[in-house]
C-alpha cells in the first residue's frame, strides 16, 4: 500500500492527450493544472521528490507565455514536466545533489528549451543519487527519495524523483539521465515508461556529465505515445554537444505506431536462458518475471534464447573498468579541493578511479570491442532482447546496509546498453506479489528508438495496465473522468495521405480506415509546398477574399491512441487544426502556418492534389 493515499489528494489525468482534450473542452486550464500540482506536492513531501520546485511567481511566465503559442501547432502546448537535477534550467539551481557544487545557470539546457518552446511547463528540479552516481535514489544529501508505490522502498535511482513525480501526478512527463540505468531502474520501480534513447540522439548541453561518452538524457511518461511525443520534438543534431549524432532514420519509414517498423512477424523476441536469470533471492520478481513471459507468449511473439554472458562481461565492464575515470573527471574539482562535499558512497566510488592509467583504458576498450562484436551476433537473431528490467526490488533500509554491492546487483540487465551503444526502453508487465510494480526492458541497436518504442507500444496495448500510482488506485474513478478521450479521432487529409499516395502508410499502419471521400466546403485555396519527395499540399482557409474553392478531401478513422505519434509526425510548416467539409462538419486536419505558402505553388484550380499531379 502506498503510505500516501492518493484519496488524500485530487488527481487528474496527466496524459498529453488528456491534457489536449480537457484544455480544448474548457475543462481544464494550464494555471488550474500547475495549482493542482502544487496542492498534490504538499501532500507527497515526505517522498523528497523535488530539490527545487518552482513557485507560482516563477511558473507565471511560462503560463503567461502559452497566450502567444498555438496549442494546434506547439505539440506540448500546457503540458507540465519535471526535470532531474543535473540538467539545466535557466534561472533555477543546478545541484547535482550536492550543495557545494550548486550554480545558477543562464541558460535551459538544450533539450529542456526545445520542450519549452513547444509550449511545455517546468514544474521542478528533482532529486536523484548524488551526481547521478547510484542506480537506487538514496544517495541523497535531500534525502532518499521514496517509492511511489510504498516509502519502505527505494524509487531507483539516479533519476529518482523523476520517476516519482510523473508516478504520483506531478507532471506529465519528466527528464532523467541515463549512463547504466538511470532512465530505466526508477521506471521499473514506479510503473512507468522509461525510454533511454539512443546515445547522441538527444543534446547533452547543460547537462552535468556523469559519463561524458555513454550520458543519455532519458524520458520517464505515463504512456509510449508521450514519450514518442517527447523524443520527436527533443531530439535533434546540436553543434555544441560534441557527442550529438544526427539520426539517419528521423525522416524514414522507422516510424512510431502499434507495430510500426517491425516487419516479421511474430515478432522474434530474445530472452535469456534460465540459468542466466539472476534475481538474487528475490522471489517476488522471479515469480513477476515468469508470470510477464507467460502473458506476453499469448501475443504474436516467438521467443528464442540468446546468449546473455558477454553482454553480462561488457555490464561489468562500466564499473570495474576505466569508465569510472570520466566520473573522476566530471567531478575532478570537488574532489581535488572539497572531497567532503561528497556523500562518502559516492567518493568511495569516484575518488580511485583518478589513479586508472591510460593503458587501462586501451584494454578496456580492446575488450569492450571484442564483447560487441559477439552481442551484435546474438542480437541479429532478433527482432528485439527482452531483459528483467533490473533483479530486485530493496527496501531503503537493505540498501543503505550495502549500498555498493546492492547497488550493482541493480545493474545486472542495464550497465551494458550504453557501453554498446544500444537503445532500450523500460515497460510494467505487472505486479509483484508484494503488490509493487514490476517490468521488462526492450534492448536494441542504436538509433532503434521507434521500432522499440512501436513494441512497447503493442505490449502496453495488449496488456492495459493502468501506469503510474496515481492511475492504479483510481482506475475506475477521478482519473479516468478527468479528461477522458474519444475511442477515435476523425482526420480530414487532402495531400499526400491520401489512399494509396507515398503518406498514406501513416494511416493505415495504425489503423486508420477511410471513411468516405468528399470536398471541403467553399472557401479554401490549395497550395504545392517548396520541398520534397514526399511532395505535400497546404490548405488554407480564405473565404474573405473569394478566390476560394472545394478541394477533395478524405476523411480517415484514427485510433485517438495513435493520434498523438501522428501528430508528433507532422513537419513544419504544417500542424493540426480544424477544416469545415461541405456538409458543415468541422473536423480536424492539416492547417499550414501563413509563413509555410510564401514560397509554395497556388494549385486552387485543380480542385484537389490528385488532379494537380495527374496534370504536372
Amino acid at each position: 500500500m502506498m503510505s500516501n493515499s492518493i484519496s488524500e489528494v485530487v488527481t487528474l489525468n496527466l496524459t498529453v492527450s488528456a491534457l489536449h482534450k480537457a484544455y480544448a473542452d474548457g475543462v481544464l486550464t494550464p494555471a488550474d493544472v500547475i495549482d493542482n500540482i502544487l496542492k498534490n506536492s504538499l501532500a507527497f513531501a515526505e517522498k523528497n521528490i523535488w530539490i527545487y520546485q518552482l513557485n507560482e511567481a516563477e511558473l507565471s511566465p511560462y503560463v503567461l507565455a502559452l497566450a502567444e503559442k498555438n496549442p494546434e501547432t506547439h505539440a506540448l502546448w500546457g503540458i507540465p514536466f519535471a526535470i532531474k537535477d543535473n540538467i539545466d534550467l535557466a534561472g533555477i539551481p543546478t545541484t547535482a545533489a550536492c550543495p557545494e557544487f550548486t550554480y545558477t545557470p543562464e541558460k535551459s539546457a538544450t533539450v529542456v528549451q526545445q520542450l519549452i518552446d513547444a509550449g511545455a511547463i517546468p514544474i521542478g528540479k528533482t532529486n536523484l543519487d548524488q551526481f547521478a552516481t547510484g542506480l537506487n535514489g538514496t544517495r541523497s544529501p535531500y534525502g532518499a527519495c521514496r517509492n511511489a508505490f510504498d516509502s519502505d522502498y527505494i524509487s531507483g535511482g539516479s533519476s529518482a524523483g523523476s520517476a516519482v513525480a510523473v508516478s504520483l501526478g506531478l507532471a506529465s512527463f519528466s527528464l532523467g539521465t541515463d549512463t547504466a540505468g538511470s532512465g530505466r531502474v526508477p521506471a521499473c520501480f514506479n510503473n512507468l515508461i522509461g525510454l533511454k534513447p539512443s546515445r547522441g540522439l538527444l543534446s547533452n548541453t547543460g547537462v552535468v556529465r556523469a559519463c561524458r561518452s555513454l550520458d543519455c538524457i532519458s524520458i520517464f511518461s505515463l504512456n509510449t505515445d508521450d514519450a514518442n511525443s517527447v523524443l520527436a520534438i527533443a531530439e535533434g543534431h546540436d553543434e555544441s554537444d560534441e557527442f550529438s549524432r544526427v539520426n539517419p532514420y528521423k525522416n524514414q519509414k522507422r516510424h512510431y505506431g502499434s507495430l510500426n517498423g517491425v516487419e516479421k512477424k511474430p515478432l522474434i523476441v530474445g530472452i535469456l536462458p534460465q540459468e542466466q536469470l539472476e534475481f538474487f533471492g528475490d522471489e517476488a520478481y522471479t515469480l513477476a518475471y515468469a508470470e510477464s513471459i507467460k502473458k506476453l507468449s499469448e501475443l504474436d511473439i516467438e521467443f528464442l534464447e540468446i546468449d546473455y554472458a558477454p553482454f553480462l562481461t561488457a555490464a561489468k565492464l562500466l564499473y570495474e573498468g576505466p569508465w569510472v575515470s570520466e566520473r573522476y573527471l566530471g567531478a575532478m574539482p570537488l574532489v581535488k579541493e572539497n572531497p567532503e562535499a561528497m556523500l562518502d558512497v559516492i567518493r568511495e566510488i569516484i575518488e580511485p578511479a583518478g589513479d586508472l592509467l591510460a593503458i587501462d583504458a586501451f584494454a578496456a576498450k580492446y575488450k569492450l570491442a571484442a564483447l560487441k562484436k559477439q552481442c551484435l551476433m546474438e542480437m541479429k537473431k532478433v527482432d528485439c532482447l527482452l531483459t528483467p528490467t533490473t533483479s530486485k526490488h530493496f527496501k531503503i533500509e537493505e540498501m543503505q546496509q550495502n549500498p555498493i554491492v546492492a547497488n550493482s546487483q541493480l545493474g545486472q540487465y542495464t550497465n551494458f546498453v550504453n557501453l554498446l551503444d544500444m537503445s532500450a526502453i523500460a515497460v510494467p508487465t505487472g505486479f509483484t506479489a508484494k503488490n509493487l510494480p514490476f517490468g521488462i526492458t526492450l534492448i536494441g541497436d542504436h538509433f532503434e528508438d521507434r521500432k522499440l518504442l512501436s513494441i512497447a507500444n503493442m505490449l502496453q496495448q495488449s496488456l492495459q495496465l493502468p501506469l503510474g500510482a496515481t492511475s492504479v488506485e483510481l482506475e475506475a474513478s477521478e482519473f479516468n473522468q478527468a479528461a477522458s478521450i474519444s475511442d477515435n479521432i476523425e482526420v480530414v487529409v487532402c495531400g499526400a495521405h491520401l489512399e494509396g499516395l507515398p503518406l498514406n502508410w501513416q494511416l493505415t499502419e495504425r489503423g486508420g480506415t477511410l471513411l468516405e471521400k468528399t470536398t471541403t466546403s467553399d472557401g479554401y485555396r490549395l497550395y504545392a509546398l517548396a520541398g520534397g519527395p514526399p511532395f505535400r499540399p497546404a490548405l488554407v482557409f480564405d473565404e474573405a477574399s473569394k478566390k476560394g474553392a472545394c478541394i477533395e478531401v478524405e476523411i480517415w478513422s484514427l485510433p485517438a491512441t495513435e493520434f498523438g505519434s501522428f501528430v508528433a509526425g507532422i513537419p513544419a510548416p504544417l500542424g493540426i487544426g480544424k477544416v469545415t467539409v461541405k456538409d458543415g462538419r468541422t473536423l480536424c486536419s492539416f492547417i499550414c502556418e501563413s509563413h509555410g505558402v510564401l514560397d509554395a505553388t497556388e494549385i486552387t484550380q485543380f480542385r484537389g492534389w490528385r488532379n494537380y499531379l495527374t496534370k504536372n
